[in-house]
């Protein structure tokens, strides 16, 4: 009920009203449901030199009027809203700037980052950022201790926000990728509301590089890739530097230009990743390495897609299941072992003199490409312990039996062990290597015990065993150690691993190291 409290300094009198001659107001108010205004009793302010006089209401017949506001559903400045509330301007990401006040954008989620803690000297705290994408460009957003709890779970890669009222600063180019001069840092008064309409709305910005293309690139550069998986390596678990598991897996990606490139993929994107059907995969800000060649790896900032709905994997897939599948590729990433050798150290003989490699406390290690120019046949195996560990050599006996010293036995028998040593040459210079039982065997294309008895019975087959490895061209994976007998200090090279040559990779290395050498 509405009371008139006496006027203050008004010069009108007050009358009472016993029965208004009033009828109900045509306009009604219905009471605001989930307005920010809490309902409170009107009362009659001090009319300011009215002509109207006011008397006191007792049981006003006056009802609400009708016009009719619309219940608020939520506050704009909530998560839960699905509209921009605040009446400012959608404006595309390409149009931010430090000095703008009142803006919203609408854009979609395209990566995610894991939450993140950090302690140091100013304190502990955590954090987490993630990139959206519109028509016009894309940008970083990052969340820091109070933020995170408020927009983690409500954030979702591949949705579409508005997003409004969060800070923007210089980016720092050296931790970040895209193109953009800016980036954003979220507070307490950001607002991030899902939107329903995603019409319009990128999934993804990307320009892609041609695979054959990044030759053409620097070592450490952050590129975008889209290509088929051609096959794949099984998961396998490594451990880092700081005594921590990851998985990893290698894919090999091929594009429309017939070029091969290795992907690595860590962790749980390893793990998940399905490599059946051979699907397109797209990956955003893969970082370039002259490891093996050229190869990408996913990093912390990647953004991985399989099969996305974009035109360049549509046009793809219509390539490669008409006939690309088919086609002759070649791989920019080295093939180097099976036994999963690491990084190679690529030098001539000339550069392991130069370089005095193996004058070190410990041994290097060295790989080359390399032709076989002569082999010493005459000592190049020996009768050793048939033992399965010991690998000493016997003494005849000269009554069908055989001693190992080292065993302290007698034998009936032995085995045939090689040890062979062969001149290597390559353009700059040649080299004295010892090959041991493994890569002996793979040098001569036959095993010792066959071997010996082929000397023991046909000499004439035991020399063209020879004579075909000779002038025999592979990679060789050699150590090098400078060793020190009877006072004489000598470089002693051991092959540890004998590969044939892929001749396109072997091009491509030498036309990079062309390209470096002329920079």
């Amino acid at each position: 009920p509405m009371k008139a409290e006496p006027p203050m300094a008004s010069p009108m009198k007050v009358s009472p009203m016993k029965a208004s001659p009033m009828k109900a107001s045509p306009m009604k108010t219905p009471p605001m449901k989930g307005s920010p205004m809490k309902a409170s009793p009107m009362k009659a302010e001090p009319p300011m030199a009215s002509p109207m006089k006011v008397s006191p209401m007792k049981a006003s017949p006056m009802k609400a009027s009708p016009m009719k506001t619309p219940p608020m559903k939520g506050s704009p400045m909530k998560a839960s809203c699905s509209s921009p509330a605040s009446p400012a301007k959608v404006i595309p990401i390409a149009m931010l700037n430090p000095y703008q006040s009142k803006w919203t954008i609408r854009a979609r989620v395209t990566n995610k980052s894991d939450t993140r803690t950090w302690s140091n000297s100013r304190g502990e705290g955590k954090l987490f950022s993630f990139e959206i994408v519109d028509e016009s460009g894309e940008i970083r957003i990052t969340a820091f201790n109070n933020e995170v709890d408020k927009f983690f779970p409500l954030v979702e890669q591949g949705k579409v926000y508005y997003i409004s009222k969060a800070s923007l600063k210089p980016a720092n180019k050296q931790f970040m990728k895209l193109n953009n001069d800016y980036e954003m840092t979220l507070s307490s008064n950001s607002s991030i509301v899902p939107c329903e309409d995603s019409q319009g709305v990128p999934t993804v910005q990307c320009d892609f590089v041609p695979i054959q293309d990044l030759e053409d690139h620097d070592n450490d550069a952050v590129v975008d890739v889209i290509g088929v998986c051609k096959n794949a390596e099984d998961v396998t678990r490594i451990t880092t530097r700081s005594n921590r598991e990851v998985s990893k897996r290698a894919l090999s990606l091929i594009d429309m230009t017939g070029m091969e490139v290795s992907l690595t993929l860590w962790g749980e994107e390893a793990e998940k990743f399905d490599a059946s059907g051979s699907p397109v995969v797209a990956i955003k800000k893969a970082r370039l390495s002259d490891f093996r060649g050229k190869s990408l790896s996913a990093s912390f900032g990647s953004t991985v897609m399989v099969n996305p709905d974009i035109p360049q994997a549509f046009s793809l897939r219509a390539w490669y299941d008409q006939g690309g599948y088919a086609q002759d590729s070649q791989s920019l990433t080295e093939t180097w072992s099976a036994t999963g050798s690491s990084t190679i150290n690529w030098k001539t003989f000339s550069d392991m003199k130069k370089d005095n490699l193996g004058h070190g406390e410990k041994a290097d290690v060295f790989s080359c490409v390399a032709t076989v120019v002569f082999m010493r046949k005459e000592n190049c195996m020996y009768q050793a312990c048939p033992s399965a560990d010991c690998y000493k050599k016997v003494i005849d006996q000269n009554n069908g039996m055989y001693r190992c010293q080292r065993c302290n036995k007698e034998f009936s028998n032995f085995k045939y062990r090689l040890l062979l040593s062969a001149n290597l040459a390559d353009c700059w210079d040649n080299q004295w290597v010892t090959c041991f039982q493994e890569t002996a065997e793979v040098l001569l294309g036959c095993s010792a015990e066959e071997l010996g008895q082929l000397r023991d019975t046909d000499e004439t087959a035991f020399d063209e065993v020879f004579q075909k490895a000779n002038f025999s061209t592979h990679i060789f994976k050699n150590r090098v150690k400078l060793e020190t007998y009877n006072d004489e200090s000598r470089v002693k090279v051991t092959v540890l691993e004998i590969l044939p040559v892929d001749h396109r990779a072997y091009s491509r290395r030498l036309l990079s190291s062309i390209r470096k050498s002329a920079q």
